[in-house]
């Protein structure tokens, strides 16, 4: 087998159909007709990615190699590691797993950062909102695959899950990290114009409100009385931690106590 030609799509390593099917020994119908047949355990953006029209004008000329990627086609399947993957099960033959373990070992992998530690809070709370953001795409993902497979799934499960996501922290906890009360920090965060105050609960004004800042939470309460009753809370995602951290610096140079440290060390 040929070297393989280097394809990046999206700052990531991919394959298209007939390199596919060159590694893995076997004919480019072949690999279309196997996607074809269990389309369904493959998702765009994850698998492959389909590209046509100006994407795939865009993508031929940076190839630039008219006998991997012909000028007349008019569409264009890449294949991930992951789809690249995908495939070597569908074939399952034992060419196809040392194949695949060549590509992983000689193709993708050389591709891949290795892991960088946060040098400030601001860092590692952007990396806790990426993993955050990857863990509930491949949750949506997985419910979307379900969905195909079921065709009717209940509803409240997912929305229970996405109220009660453990990734959401209160204020106090935010709060703490700047050596603040959580009451501290609502009432500074009202006069920054973030939030107000109404029925007992702290809500975001329009300028911020739909951001994917804070999410509302129901609890279940017992009044003095004996009653049941249930109590609104307001809960901040990373995203919005992290948007705290970003305000209490720029308008008020206030910064967690971690870096206060790093700053006076």
């Amino acid at each position: 087998m040929n070297p393989l030609q280097i394809l990046e799509y999206k700052n990531q390593r991919v394959l298209i159909t007939k390199q596919l099917a060159e590694v893995y020994e076997t004919n480019v119908n072949n690999v279309k007709k196997n996607f074809s047949n269990h389309r369904f355990n493959f998702i765009t953006g994850k698998h492959y990615f389909l590209l046509e029209g100006e994407e795939l004008r865009d993508f031929k000329r940076e190839v630039n190699n008219i006998h991997l990627v012909p000028n007349n086609v008019n569409q264009l399947y890449l294949w991930t590691e992951r789809g690249a993957n995908r495939h070597c099960k569908i074939l399952d033959t034992d060419k196809a797993w040392e194949q695949f373990d060549n590509l992983e070992e000689t193709y993708f992998q050389s591709k891949r950062q290795p892991f960088k530690l946060p040098a400030t809070y601001k860092e590692a709370l952007i990396q806790l909102i990426e993993k955050e953001e990857q863990k509930e795409q491949l949750a949506l993902e997985n419910a979307q695959k379900k969905q195909i497979i079921h065709e009717l799934k209940p509803r409240a499960d997912y929305t229970d899950r996405i109220l009660k996501n453990k990734g959401m922290v209160t204020i106090t906890q935010i709060a703490k990290d700047y050596g603040m009360s959580g009451q501290e920090m609502n009432d500074l965060l009202h006069e920054l114009g973030v939030q107000y105050k109404q029925s007992k609960q702290w809500l975001l004004y329009k300028k911020y409100h739909g951001k994917g800042y804070t999410h509302s939470e129901t609890i279940d309460i017992v009044r003095s009385d004996g009653r049941a009753d249930v109590s609104m809370t307001t809960k901040w995602t990373q995203k919005g931690r992290l948007f705290i951290y970003d305000i209490l610096k720029r308008q008020r140079e206030l910064l967690p106590i971690i870096e206060r440290k790093n700053q006076t060390a």
